[in-house]
């Protein structure tokens, strides 16, 4: 090529671009392949013959300059939109927004890169936002006819994090972590036995009780309290907040007398739940009261050794457990048992108090050997501590 700058290629490149400029996009598309076939100029001859032949309408060359371009620069944000807009324009979605989306992601505060960029960006996500919609209404469609697809909740879920819709959860115990159990949010009434339905059945006689001590306020104190020569983390302000009340029948495993003596017949029916007992730690038994208009903030448990159970008693309308992506309304009766190391939340939108007997239970899934082992190692724990205290 014989440079019309006298062999300087940045002079060269100026003058390409002037003619882009001035509307000889034919012109500008030989300098800039001449230029770009020296390797001078690094990427930016390349990036102008591909918008040279895009005004051209160009396509196979347009192409062949923005591949030769991210062959040597991968992460080059304008290629890779003008890629995008290449493949939009053939129809091929999924590949046009495989790369709206890695543009979108190296560029975390689109307000610093130049106004041009910042409107192919908004074009990209909007691109890729309407591509999901098509997609989803597709598959959707598509699965219309299977009954079964309709109404299995798990199955709902992962088509909803398929499209985007919902995040995964997984259980992070702030404690004690026991590998390779299933990570599920809620489980199934169904799944437990007798000791479920012995509890169920005495759902009224457990209110009762329940309500004497509601009738006395001095036996519900906050459920997070500051502990003497602990601290205690204020989780979202709930610490000392009497809008998430307990009254304890067993605390951290040891009997609270006072209160148990006067609820005989709720300890008589959890006689045979599965309660984790570990010295000095579990099981807790508590009447859990959440007041009008009171949200507990979402947090995750400490040990994913154990599930947590709710027997509602109290249930106004308007209040709901979230763990993970599934949310519950608490009905009387009917006991919610969820591992609370995934991330969970509850809330009282109601004008009345919602009260349950929470209590907490070993895994169905760990074998006795497994309950053993865990109660000796968190127990040694323990003993560490209370020697060093």
């Amino acid at each position: 090529m014989s440079m019309a700058s006298g062999g300087d290629p940045e002079a060269e490149l100026q003058a390409a671009a002037a003619r882009f400029q001035a509307g000889d996009a034919a012109g500008a598309r030989t300098r800039f392949r001449a230029l770009a076939e020296t390797g001078a100029t690094g990427t930016r001859a390349w990036l102008g013959l591909a918008a040279a032949c895009r005004a051209l309408s160009d396509e196979a060359g347009e192409l062949e300059a923005l591949d030769r371009t991210l062959a040597i620069e991968p992460r080059q944000l304008r290629a890779l939109l003008m890629k995008g807009d290449w493949m939009d324009r053939a129809g091929r979605t999924r590949q046009a927004a495989s790369f709206y989306l890695v543009a979108n992601n190296l560029v975390p505060d689109p307000a610093r890169v130049p106004p041009d960029l910042q409107e192919m960006l908004r074009r990209g996500a909007a691109r890729c936002a309407d591509y999901a919609a098509r997609y989803k209404t597709y598959i959707r469609e598509r699965l219309s006819g299977d009954a079964a697809s309709a109404d299995e909740p798990r199955f709902a879920l992962a088509m909803d994090i398929l499209f985007g819709q919902a995040r995964i959860y997984s259980q992070e115990p702030r404690r004690f972590y026991f590998p390779e159990l299933p990570q599920i949010a809620f489980y199934e009434r169904e799944m437990f036995g007798d000791w479920l339905r012995t509890l169920e059945a005495a759902t009224d006689e457990i209110r009762e009780e329940a309500e004497a001590l509601l009738a006395d306020p001095a036996s519900f104190s906050p459920y997070l309290e500051a502990t003497a020569g602990q601290a205690v983390a204020d989780d979202h302000g709930m610490l000392g907040n009497r809008d998430w009340s307990s009254c304890h029948l067993i605390r951290n495993g040891e009997t609270v007398a006072a209160n148990a003596g006067r609820c005989p017949r709720t300890l008589a029916a959890l006689a045979d739940a599965p309660l984790d007992r570990i010295a000095g730690q579990t099981p807790s038994v508590l009447f859990s009261l959440l007041r009008p208009g009171a949200h507990i903030p979402p947090h995750n448990g400490f040990l994913n050794t154990r599930l947590i159970c709710h027997l509602p008693l109290i249930t106004p309308p308007d209040c709901a457990l979230r763990v993970g992506a599934f949310t519950r309304e608490w009905v009387q009766g009917r006991t919610l048992i969820f591992d609370d190391t995934i991330e969970h939340e509850a809330w009282n939108r109601s004008d009345q108090m919602r009260v349950v007997l929470l209590f907490d239970i070993w895994r169905p899934e760990l074998t006795a050997t497994e309950r053993t082992l865990v109660t000796a190692l968190l127990e040694s724990i323990e003993a560490y501590d209370e020697d060093r205290a």
